[in-house]
């Protein structure tokens, strides 16, 4: 079912939300949404099943809002929904427990104005885990420009951060929605091995994390799903000879880490799997034919 109002009839700016029982931090999403200095013409809240009261939240809070509601098919699904249903011409993504600093969009906006050609645009953040503000580490420093091959370790880029062109969504397609895990990271690849990206370097976007029902709690071994974008990006035969090199030589590094950590854990289907996935390396016969879910803990 789907309840719909406009902010805008000519949207520029969409920005997409989905949600999952987090009615207690999306309406902060949502405030932050509205104290734009930079108005937003759309907002959508794609619903996966939330049991907690909040179409009930938005229906007296935010009228104004399009709010989706669909079966619990994970947070790609969801994203996929919003940006499938968006007016505007660039897409912001929120997801629902974080939140943005009142200048993040112009910000965003004045960057593309002396860089026209280009369709991604994220931000620092601030990190809050929690409630405590945390420092982030050296390895999640962002950055812009072509940023391929520094995005193959792990995901450098934030959806709660990003603005992007529609059209680029229609270039390299949706969010990946048989990864469980690490869908931004498989995104963000499609995207950096064919264009360079924009960073605005202010913190203005705000991550609150260390919640029980963030993915990246719920699953050991987050390199399985990343090794699955590494093999199918190799299939795309658009990497230089420079970036395949770079993807084959992180993959080995995943698949020994995935290898010591399975040792360290006893589980011997991790083990089994990706040293027979190593192996193939060193007999020239590398299969992209195995799923992370077949050994899914």
């Amino acid at each position: 079912m789907e309840v719909k109002y406009l902010i805008n009839p000519s949207p520029t700016i969409s920005v997409v939300i989905p949600t999952l029982n987090r009615c207690y931090t999306l309406h902060r999403a949502i405030d932050s949404i509205l104290k734009q200095t930079s108005s937003v013409n759309e907002i959508i809240i794609v619903d996966n099943g939330s049991t907690d009261g909040t179409r009930d939240m938005i229906q007296s809070d935010f009228a104004m809002v399009t709010y989706v509601t669909e079966l619990k098919r994970g947070v790609s699904a969801a994203r996929n929904k919003g940006i499938s249903i968006a007016n505007g011409q660039w897409i912001a993504l929120l997801d629902s427990d974080d939140a943005w600093l009142p200048a993040k969009l112009e910000q965003q906006l004045k960057a593309y104005d002396d860089n026209k050609n280009i369709r991604l645009i994220h931000t620092d953040e601030i990190w809050y885990r929690k409630g405590k503000r945390v420092n982030q580490m050296k390895k999640h420093k962002k950055r812009g420009g072509n940023i391929f091959e520094y995005c193959l370790p792990l995901c450098c880029i934030s959806p709660s951060s990003v603005l992007l062109h529609k059209d680029l969504v229609e270039d390299v397609g949706l969010f990946d929605e048989n990864l469980p895990a690490c869908e931004d990271y498989d995104m963000w690849l499609r995207i950096t091995a064919k264009e360079p990206v924009l960073y605005v370097d202010e913190p203005l976007t705000v991550k609150y994390g260390g919640h029980e029902d963030q993915l990246s709690s719920k699953y050991w071994g987050m390199d399985r799903f990343r090794i699955q974008s590494l093999e199918k990006i190799l299939t795309n035969k658009l990497l230089t000879s420079s970036q395949e090199v770079a993807v084959r030589t992180e993959m080995k590094r995943k698949i020994n880490v995935l290898i010591q950590g399975g040792i360290k854990r006893g589980n011997t289907d991790i083990v089994d799997t990706y040293s027979k996935k190593l192996k193939s390396w060193a007999d020239g016969r590398y299969s992209l034919n195995s799923s992370p879910q077949e050994v899914l803990l």
